[in-house]
């Protein structure tokens, strides 16, 4: 018996709008992928700028970091050479060296001094990757902690060491997202790095009725990821243009402050000598020598404590610290550390002009 009429129509039309909705579902099916893949690729081309970014910055970091142990490390070893020259019997009975330097300057030099020798006890004597970086970033913060709060740095030590380790989330669990050491919280923050590492994780397949729903999900959490990444970029390259004017500036004071530093260890080997006439013939060449060295130290030692990063203050002007004894660095909306442009420019400033002087 043929079916009637009407049913045959309720068919026909299913089949069609079964037919359409696999059209519509096939054409869902390819715009969700067309948006994926364009997303891919963006979120590719956007990291792939930001870690070339990334990677200079950090080698510009590792670079100042080591100068300013090299300097620190100096630090301990002249003023240890200082005291032996001035504390030698022969010396004081022959010589009538005069040294006058400001107690506050000496005091900044063996801040700086002890910063970075308990630094390398735990930082670099632990082993921790990247930890030249983390003490350009830090090193100037440690120093204003233990100047502002009057704790001893050697109970900041094991903070030093956490810093250098995690400060740059991708130097850790991260690593496989290619931050490296100038990445994460060091210099961006984890509000930054959050959504980046997010997409870093979403398996890109689309599967299912919802394929569009989820793709244009997708396209959402890359197009918050390039935002991210793009004030990211501006950070690190900010934080690169100051990490190399310190370190050029430092440089140039360091070269002369080496010549001073060499000239004493000859003087000092005269003295032990206790020949009268050339321990009263290097008198004043030894004067010399410690005067500009200290002061040569002086003005390095003030800018290795000038943070890169603004520390939280009270309307006192007193710095913030946490519950080790650290100051706490401001960050802004987005999460990243506030750069001290105004403290930095205006060290640097100092720096140059009393070098020059």
């Amino acid at each position: 018996m043929p079916l009637p009429f009407i049913l045959i129509g309720a068919a026909a039309a299913a089949t069609a709008i079964g037919a359409k909705k696999a059209y519509d579902g096939h054409q869902d099916k390819n715009l969700a992928d067309d948006i994926v893949e364009r997303s891919k690729n963006m979120y590719k081309k956007h990291k792939e700028a930001l870690n070339e970014v990334n990677n200079k910055t950090s080698q510009s970091l590792e670079s100042l970091g080591e100068l300013e142990l090299k300097i620190g490390s100096d630090f301990d070893k002249f003023d240890r050479l200082v005291e032996e020259i001035l504390k030698n019997n022969n010396f004081q009975k022959y010589s009538d060296t005069k040294i006058q330097i400001p107690q506050h300057k000496l005091n900044q030099i063996k801040e700086v001094a002890i910063t970075v020798t308990d630094y390398l006890k735990t930082a670099i004597g632990g082993g921790v990757s990247g930890a030249a970086a983390g003490f350009a970033v830090y090193g100037g913060v440690m120093a204003l902690g233990a100047a502002s709060t009057g704790t001893s740095i050697a109970s900041l030590s094991g903070v030093a060491a956490y810093n250098a380790t995690m400060a740059a989330i991708g130097g850790g669990s991260l690593a496989a997202g290619g931050w490296g050491m100038a990445g994460g919280a060091m210099v961006l923050g984890g509000a930054v790095v959050a959504p980046v590492l997010a997409v870093a994780g979403i398996a890109y397949a689309i599967h299912g009725a919802k394929a569009l729903d989820n793709a244009r999900d997708i396209r959402y959490e890359v197009d918050q990821a390039v935002l991210k990444m793009e004030s990211a970029k501006d950070q690190l390259i900010r934080v690169q243009f100051y990490a190399d004017r310190i370190k050029a500036e430092l440089t140039k004071i360091y070269e002369v402050f080496s010549l001073y530093f060499e000239k004493l260890k000859d003087i000092n080997e005269i003295v032990k000598t206790g020949d009268k006439e050339k321990i009263l013939s290097i008198s004043q060449e030894t004067n010399t020598c410690i005067q500009n060295g200290m002061s040569l130290a002086a003005i390095m030692a003030k800018l290795i404590s000038t943070p890169l990063f603004k520390v939280k203050r009270n309307i006192h002007g007193d710095v913030f610290t946490d519950k080790d004894g650290q100051p706490e660095i401001l960050v802004d909306e987005s999460g990243m550390q506030v750069i001290d442009h105004e403290g930095v420019e205006k060290a640097l400033k100092e720096t140059h002009e009393g070098f020059k002087g």
